[in-house]
């Protein structure tokens, strides 16, 4: 089992990603610790189990090519990202046959992978 996954942004960037996270994604923010949260950053609670940690870092990239991946139900996540506005790229089916998925960008360019069971 992983217990968290952590990718970075921005320093500054919590509330677009609090926006995103759990306003797009409906995912629940979990308090930092006082110590940790003095460094910047937020964390989330994955649904199904586990966090995703968003650390704030100077000299920021986004991570284009490198991607947690979650399981969901993507057809209905796919209609909320584009009702919201964002990109939703279908993965070829012949890659991983049987299994639908789709990669999309959180706010500051990360990428992400969901997929069904």
């Amino acid at each position: 089992m992983i217990h968290h996954v952590q990718l970075a942004g921005p320093p500054g960037c919590e509330d677009t990603m609090r926006a995103y996270y759990t306003g797009v994604l409906g995912w629940t923010e979990i308090p930092k610790p006082p110590l940790l949260a003095a460094r910047g950053g937020c964390w989330f609670a994955v649904p199904g189990g586990g966090e995703l940690h968003i650390g704030a870092e100077e000299g920021f990239r986004p991570s284009a090519k490198a991607h947690p991946a979650f399981v969901t139900d993507v057809h209905a996540l796919a209609g909320v990202l584009t009702g919201a506005g964002h990109q939703v790229n279908w993965a070829d089916p012949a890659e991983i046959p049987g299994r639908d998925r789709f990669h999309t960008t959180d706010p500051v360019g990360n990428r992400l992978e969901f997929l069904a069971d």
